[in-house]
């Protein structure tokens, strides 16, 4: 029977390392991006509800952009804080924002894709950039870095949103962890002609992708998805690609709490399982991968079954992954969460389990 688990040990090994170096290594290891500034017009689009101090802050950051052509598309989703008058005083400083007020709809009510719908109605320009209302880009040339890897057939950019770094903060490096883990995923099936997800921290699409696929109306009635759901349905290998240049990210507040966190992670786990059939297939695979691994590991230290070979299969599994996710983190401004590999895997994958039970249970709560 050790046997037996010792051969389904390494057969995990080598699916891990299939993932790691095949899947993951077309991101971690491709040469760094460069960029060809376009002047293509952009509409800027930020959703908003009851953000009042974020946009305070983060909206005039946009306004600030160094990009010839651009309008900001400011969505107000229907807030009960000041948000709307913030927006409206934005209105009247800066020429190019363009204000979407957006009533309770007793159909769509506390749906952002709604929200979203109409902001992307009402936007005049052709090419849409997406952000959150709690993000600020890394550079003012944020619009021309995501705006670059726009061509005649690419007119789906997926791009990295990252979170701040807390000092001192052990929860922080596990959300950007997490966040390194998810965004090397992605961008790497992209790279391999197969796009899945992407972020609405920073994403940008043509405005004939969105009608293309009939908007949000497939899955409308899901609260969450207005990013990843949108990706999965409408991006393919020939009209997506993706932008990591530093000047490119994004900026987002992290949870301050495990139980936000938590949250937040729920409502991801669960809009993931309306993805297509191949797409949550290679995720459930990866992330089976990942448990089976430790728990096999486990069980035959335990019975110190051949654990000389045991042992060096372990450290070996662990030096591959380093060394792939350690390259995809030199590209995304994130080594320093690579210092505390494997400890920071072994709590998320554990963590992903106890949301998957938890969700089993009840149901996340969404977009208010």
């Amino acid at each position: 029977m050790l046997l037996i688990l010792l051969y389904v040990f390494i057969g995990i090994i080598a699916i891990q390392l299939f993932y790691h170096l095949i899947v993951f290594g077309k991101f971690a290891f491709a040469p760094k991006q460069q960029i060809t500034p376009k002047r293509i017009p952009i509409s800027v689009i930020v959703c908003a509800k009851n953000e009042a101090e974020k946009v305070q802050n983060f909206v005039p950051l946009l306004a600030d952009q160094n990009y010839p052509d651009y309008e900001i598309v400011l969505i107000d989703d229907a807030s009960s804080d000041e948000t709307l008058e913030i927006f409206e005083a934005f209105e009247k400083q800066y020429a190019n924002v363009k204000l979407v007020k957006v009533q309770n709809n007793e159909a769509f009510w506390g749906n952002k894709k709604f929200a979203l719908t109409l902001g992307i109605k009402a936007a005049s320009k052709e090419y849409l950039l997406f952000t959150d209302a709690d993000c600020y880009p890394t550079s003012k040339d944020w619009i021309t870095n995501m705006s670059s890897q726009f061509t005649m057939h690419k007119t789906i950019v997926l791009g990295y949103g990252a979170y701040e770094k807390i000092k001192g903060s052990f929860l922080n490096k596990i959300i950007r962890f997490e966040t390194l883990l998810t965004a090397t995923q992605y961008f790497s099936w992209a790279k391999m002609g197969k796009p899945y997800m992407g972020v609405g921290r920073n994403l940008a699409y043509k405005r004939e992708e969105f009608f293309r696929v009939n908007g949000f109306i497939e899955h409308m009635t899901i609260r969450s998805g207005d990013d990843d759901l949108f990706i999965n349905q409408a991006a393919k290998a020939s009209n997506t690609a993706y932008c990591y240049t530093p000047d490119s990210f994004t900026i987002s507040e992290p949870k301050q709490t495990w139980k936000e966190w938590f949250n937040q992670k729920r409502r991801h786990v669960s809009t993931a399982k309306f993805y297509k059939g191949f797409d949550k297939f290679q995720l459930g695979l990866y992330y089976f991968s990942q448990l089976s691994f430790l728990i096999l590991a486990v069980v035959l230290l335990a019975f110190q079954f051949q654990w000389m070979i045991v042992g060096g299969l372990i450290v070996f599994r662990y030096i591959f992954s380093w060394i792939t996710l350690g390259y995809a983190a030199g590209k995304l401004n994130e080594k320093d969460v690579m210092y505390w590999f494997p400890i920071l895997e072994i709590i998320l994958i554990f963590t992903q389990l106890n949301v998957f039970f938890t969700n089993l249970v009840s149901k996340p709560v969404h977009w208010k």
